[in-house]
């Protein structure tokens, strides 16, 4: 191989290792089977929710997971490979797959990293089921208000009872 040939590919390799280290989540997964129209509609899902989906060779892939600290994702790197790439919400693109994977058979979450975490498909299904960031802070406001929202009738109906009973 030409040192021409290798420089390329150390340039590609470096590229994923930069991404690696950028993203919160990494999802590896086989996309064997999906026809074109499924794969343009997961990139654009993906895209959405500021995801980025690559598919890379899988030797690449290898070399710059080592490189990035993250060499046990290496028996993933098999068949078909795309990753999808989060640096933002690092739940979005399990979720979206899951979701995905659930609707079209020929996708195959295979594994991936969470916040630095390696993790299997089933504790990546596990992450992907977990209500979003919103709706959680949601849930919280509403339980915060809750005691408010008691206070306020007790206050209430206590007025109530002492209008009542002024008048009789």
């Amino acid at each position: 191989m030409s040192e021409q040939a290798i420089a390329v590919k150390a340039k590609k390799v470096d590229a994923v290792v930069e991404k690696f280290n950028a993203a919160t989540s990494a999802i590896v997964v086989d996309y064997r089977g999906l026809t074109v129209e499924q794969v343009t509609d997961l990139r654009k899902q993906l895209r959405d929710a500021g995801v980025q989906m690559n598919v890379i060779k899988n030797k690449i892939l290898t070399r710059a997971a080592e490189k990035a600290g993250y060499g046990d994702l290496n028996d993933v790197f098999a068949g078909p490979t795309a990753v999808a790439f989060s640096n933002e919400d690092p739940i979005a693109p399990a979720k979206i797959l899951k979701k995905f994977s659930d609707s079209v058979d020929a996708l195959e979450i295979k594994g991936g990293y969470i916040e630095d975490k390696i993790m299997s498909v089933d504790e990546i299904n596990v992450y992907a089921t977990l209500p979003s960031r919103e709706d959680l802070l949601s849930m919280l406001a509403s339980e915060l208000q809750a005691p408010i929202r008691n206070v306020a009738y007790a206050i209430k109906a206590v007025a109530e009872k002492g209008d009542d009973g002024e008048a009789a």
